[in-house]
């Protein structure tokens, strides 16, 4: 476990590392690019560089720890992968449950996976499940699937934005998350995207929180490091979600 970068969560919890790609915002995984960097350097965990991997040894870390803390599960990976087992699974969630003082966040682009998994199995109440929405034809149709699944806090990460979005359905969803892409090939996000995503939450009542601008500036300029990447409108956006009330 390490301390993450990511602006949303405080950890990364990675008890599977590795995938492969099945949409366009998969393009230039950054998980990729670092788990190429650490097999080169020999880092424990990473001698398979980004073939998909299940490391057993990893599933006691969050019982180490006692001070609560927000993990982002597998944020070199993706739980709900076809080759991750059933079985592997819901060990990760014998931890989640065992460690109720922890919230686990658990984004996924196999988003059909969650009903067939959860579909005999409850959702730990310290578990919010999300899927990731980078544009209307891969990203739209997973929140339908997300939906199904009975999860006190349902997110979506709406990152990289890689078009509109268009009329979005968020019924049932309590937060969401937009960002640009990052990188040396970074495609860029607009601003009316970004704007058009936030005022649905608005509408909806939603917790929206905006990430990054990525490697484009809200001006449409390609930088290696811009200035204010986190304004949207002028302001930054940072709400979160309230994990109160019985599952939905």
């Amino acid at each position: 476990m390490s301390e993450s970068k990511i602006e949303w969560t405080e950890q990364t919890w990675n008890p599977v590392t590795g995938c492969t790609k099945i949409s366009p915002g998969c393009k230039h995984c950054y998980a990729e690019t670092l788990a190429i960097r650490l097999q080169a350097m020999k880092a424990a965990g990473y001698e398979r560089g980004f073939a998909l991997t299940l490391h057993p040894a990893r599933l006691q870390q969050p019982l180490q720890r006692k001070k609560p803390t927000v993990y982002f599960v597998n944020s070199m990976s993706d739980l709900f992968h076809e080759e991750v087992p059933d079985t592997f699974i819901e060990q990760v969630m014998t931890v989640a449950r065992r460690t109720p003082q922890h919230t686990y966040q658990i984004l996924t682009k196999r988003a059909e996976r969650l009903p067939r998994f959860f579909g005999q199995r409850a959702v730990p109440t310290n578990v919010w499940l999300g899927v990731s929405v980078e544009n209307r034809q891969h990203g739209l149709p997973r929140i339908d699937h997300l939906r199904q699944v009975a999860a006190r806090i349902r997110f979506l990460s709406v990152e990289p934005l890689l078009e509109h979005l268009g009329p979005m359905n968020l019924s049932g969803i309590h937060w969401v998350i937009v960002g640009g892409e990052s990188g040396p090939n970074a495609r860029p996000m607009r601003p009316e995207w970004a704007l058009a995503v936030r005022d649905q939450c608005e509408a909806a009542g939603l917790a929206f929180f905006f990430k990054q601008w990525g490697g484009w500036g809200a001006d449409g300029v390609r930088r290696a490091k811009h200035v204010n990447g986190r304004l949207l409108a002028g302001r930054t956006w940072d709400a979160y979600p309230e994990p109160t009330g019985a599952l939905l």
